[in-house]
């Protein structure tokens, strides 16, 4: 598998001109218009935030597929998987490639993660309006106006600024997306409900321990970080937080029904820790598992 290291490396391999920065790339379609890429896969030593419609062939990364059926966002963080299939652009895109150390010693830096898209997989890409392609090409725009202009103490700042306000309307419009698609986010907790329920009767509690947001992710065909944030949208509660919702749910029931010893309690919902889960009830219910059982019962 190819891996590009540097902006230049991507650039060189693909006949592009060399970037006026080499922590730093611009790229539009009409850059490259004809260009039909071949079967590959390849990572990036580097950030990726594109804006792409696709004529033909198909992309993936992670392991899912692009949908490219409208204009849509999606963002790369470094070293995940691409794969392209005979890929055909149409004449409107825009890819932004930032290499880390362009981002030393400005707020972006440590922010940048913060945004849960670079963690989202390729079937979850953002589907934008015509309004809100406008207001990303106008701000892809001031960006290319610096970059290719001449550069003084201010290019790199500004730069960063309007990537930045790029990342901060992606994260308004992926609200938008999620509110849009009530009926799927609300079929989504529904599934993650069932799947948490059937995880508990069939035994795996005590076989494999706690499920995982990762676990449930997979089980419903999403990546992890989109599950906790369309859940956290839906419900205002993220995928770990139902989780740990439901195993309380169940600790209740335990211990008004059985017999049970708080170990044995926790164990039985596949806590190894019996002050971990001790500390888990007290925070969602605010006594700790004795003392509701005593509250209870008297």
């Amino acid at each position: 598998m190819e891996h590009y290291k540097t902006i230049t490396a991507l650039y060189t391999t693909n006949g592009f001109p060399p970037p006026e920065n080499p922590l730093l790339g611009l790229v539009t379609f009409d850059d490259i218009r004809g260009c039909t890429f071949v079967e590959t896969e390849f990572t990036l030593g580097f950030y990726k935030i594109a804006l792409k419609k696709v004529k033909s062939g198909t992309v993936n990364y992670g392991k899912t597929k692009y949908d490219h059926d409208n204009g849509s966002m999606f963002f790369l963080k470094p070293n995940q998987i691409i794969q392209m299939n005979d890929i055909e652009l149409t004449e409107k895109g825009f890819m932004i490639y930032i290499h880390e150390d362009f981002l030393f010693n400005h707020s972006l830096h440590s922010t940048i993660q913060k945004y849960g898209f670079f963690d989202y997989e390729a079937n979850e890409a953002l589907h934008l309006s015509p309004n809100e392609e406008e207001t990303l090409w106008d701000l892809f725009h001031k960006i290319k106006g610096e970059y290719y202009n001449n550069q003084d103490e201010y290019t790199r700042d500004i730069i960063l600024t309007h990537i930045d306000s790029i990342l901060k309307y992606s994260q308004r419009y992926y609200k938008r997306q999620f509110l849009n698609r009530r009926s799927i986010s609300g079929t989504t907790v529904s599934k993650f409900t069932e799947i948490l329920k059937h995880y508990f009767e069939s035994g795996k509690l005590q076989k494999e321990g706690l499920p995982t947001v990762k676990y449930l992710a997979s089980e419903l065909a999403l990546s992890p970080r989109y599950l906790s944030d369309l859940l956290k949208q839906e419900t205002g509660k993220t995928a770990l937080e139902h989780i740990h919702i439901f195993l309380v749910t169940e600790a209740k029931n335990l211990l008004l029904s059985t017999n049970k010893t708080i170990a044995e309690t926790a164990y039985q919902l596949g806590f190894e820790n019996r002050p971990y889960f001790s500390r888990l009830f007290k925070k969602e219910v605010g006594v700790t598992p004795k003392e509701f059982r005593d509250n209870s019962l008297n």
